[in-house]
């Protein structure tokens, strides 16, 4: 068409050509109802994009789900995009997102834990048995690990956890409304101090400390990371005071390792030990802020640490920027390091590329030294009774005390404080009181889920790092599950392998999608060897973090020590 004609055809019909105007704008309507909603809980808590999840939990705390409605509102308060908080609100399992049109969830949730000790202990029994028996009203749902295996099975109603739990107890729990968390009884702050607490933290406020000898310290006790890495506590602080300032500390208190416990046993029973630590380790660094990430399963140490942690900053003895406390979303992910700073910054889990590492930046793109609950739980007393107090405890040559999490088959499961360097033989023996009633011992796990397993007869290797490496295996966060005569391990191992295949972030695809075929090959009566040998190389060789690096420890465990479970 000429232009003269394309202008003749304009004159004669003037609306030709034009887009109409749509009625409203593109994208999801923010509705003024749920818009007031999320006000009213928001109130004048910041809107910065790190605080999404914080305020996530809030709508889900209050309505028990999270809405179509409710998120628009939350994008439209925040000034984001839907696309960025639809996308974390639907990556964290604890998160309850409904679809326009779809029925919210009942009133009552119930989680059942299917992680290995629970189903050893009869998990699986116990979900199909409350599914059947709960009634209208409330919803029951699996759960991975809840980080209470030595009370197992476990069952969460509402926020109330039910150790050892049975139908009748869960059900007792929701008839006498019982479901908010439990709070347990700790050394508060003010017992604390008349036990000498902060006096470390006050001598190194006030410079009667100096900051190498504190580090010279935690280098001679030996003192390593104790959430599975196993890095030299001092190194790490040195590495991050060589990095410019700003500097930021990251506590990481998300240990969601199936069969990890012990820093919830030391949050619950004395939290201002860690505190303390956390804060002389922000002052090492000269970081003027500490962000803690708690894991959601944990909502009764939520509650001790938002009320002492209030106490310290009212005593002057916060660093400028305060500790703040924030709280996961049911993410295994998130307890790799790079992970937990993606959620800390208000985003989906996706473990980072390495490098740059975290020492490098970190949080908020700052050098940041990242430490978990245990480790720095130890750094008062190391520094005030000295190196060696510490150091001298271990056994054959290893340093220092370790908190093993014992749980499986044995008499006497729970948090032990043993020497570095004890056997599994050793633990089940002295610490244990042996092997549960009727069961002989078979096998053991001795660092969770990914740290692989290893037969009875080899259990006389130290617990430590080190020492594991050379059998494929490793101690990580030290988590010992101990196996019976009465355990498959074909079904062990597909235990571990369906947890890995559920938490898979999904950013990789020898993760995402190696998890997912390895469950279904080992579902199967008869393993197809050669294939799962080659995907679980394929997974350890190409996934970005440790979760699929990882995840065939347990397979390669049972093709190579327990053949005769696989006839």
């Amino acid at each position: 068409m000429s232009e003269v004609t394309q202008a003749e055809e304009r004159r004669r019909h003037p609306g030709a050509g034009r887009k109409r105007a749509r009625p409203e704008p593109k994208g999801r309507q923010v509705d003024a109802q749920a818009l007031a909603e999320v006000r009213a809980l928001l109130g004048d808590r910041p809107r910065r994009r790190d605080l999404l999840i914080e305020h996530l939990h809030l709508i889900q705390d209050a309505y028990r789900h999270l809405s179509a409605a409710h998120l628009a509102a939350l994008a439209e308060e925040m000034r984001l995009a839907m696309t960025e908080v639809y996308e974390v609100a639907t990556f964290y399992a604890h998160f309850d997102v409904v679809k326009e049109g779809e029925e919210p969830p009942p009133a009552v949730t119930v989680r059942v834990c299917d992680s290995l000790s629970c189903e050893l202990m009869g998990g699986g029994e116990l979900m199909a048995a409350l599914a059947e028996n709960c009634g209208p009203g409330v919803r029951v749902i699996r759960a991975p690990c809840m980080g209470r295996c030595d009370a197992a099975p476990v069952a969460e109603a509402g926020h109330y956890h039910v150790g050892n739990a049975t139908v009748d107890a869960v059900r007792q729990a929701i008839d006498e409304n019982k479901l908010a968390p439990e709070i347990p009884a700790y050394v508060d702050f003010d017992a604390y101090q008349t036990e000498g607490g902060y006096s470390l933290l006050r001598d190194c406020l006030d410079d009667r400390r100096e900051v190498e000898s504190v580090i010279a310290a935690l280098d001679d006790s030996g003192l390593r990371g104790l959430g599975g890495a196993g890095f030299p506590t001092g190194r790490k602080m040195t590495l991050v005071r060589a990095e410019p300032k700003p500097r930021m500390v990251a506590i990481n208190a998300d240990e969601g390792e199936p069969g990890t416990f012990k820093d919830r046993h030391y949050m619950e029973t004395d939290p201002h030990r860690f505190l303390e630590g956390a804060l002389i380790a922000a002052w090492v660094v000269e970081s003027t802020s500490v962000y803690i990430y708690l894991r959601d399963e944990y909502p009764g140490v939520r509650e001790v640490l938002l009320k002492e942690i209030a106490k310290i900053e009212q005593a002057g003895l916060a660093p400028e920027d305060g500790i703040h406390l924030r709280r996961g979303a049911g993410a295994y992910i998130c307890g790799e390091e790079s992970a937990m700073l993606e959620s800390l910054e208000g985003k989906r889990g996706l473990p980072r590329h390495r490098p740059p590492y975290a020492a490098q930046v970190g949080l908020f793109g700052r050098p940041t030294l990242i430490n978990n609950v245990e480790t720095v739980y130890w750094l008062r007393d190391i520094v005030e009774k000295g190196a060696d107090w510490f150091a001298r405890q271990g056994r054959d040559g290893h340093k220092g005390v370790r908190s093993y999490s014992v749980s499986g088959r044995v008499k006497e499961p729970g948090v032990k404080l043993a020497p570095a360097g004890i056997t599994a033989r050793e633990l089940i023996e002295e610490y244990c009181s042996g092997m549960a009633e009727g069961h002989i011992f078979k096998g053991y796990l001795p660092g969770g889920a990914s740290g692989g397993i290893l037969p009875a007869s080899m259990a006389d290797i130290p617990l430590d790092f080190g020492s594991l490496e050379s059998h494929d295996c490793f101690i990580g966060s030290h988590a010992v599950i101990i196996l019976s005569d009465r355990d498959d391990m074909k079904r062990v191992a597909l235990n571990l392998m369906r947890f890995f295949e559920d938490e898979s972030c999904g950013q990789c695809t020898p993760c995402r999608v190696g998890t997912e075929k390895a469950v279904k090959l080992m579902a199967e009566r008869t393993w197809d060897e050669a294939l799962l040998k080659e995907l679980g190389r394929a997974m350890a060789d190409a996934s970005i973090c440790g979760l699929g690096q990882a995840a065939a420890n347990p397979l390669n465990s049972v093709l190579t020590h327990f053949r005769e479970d696989l006839t």
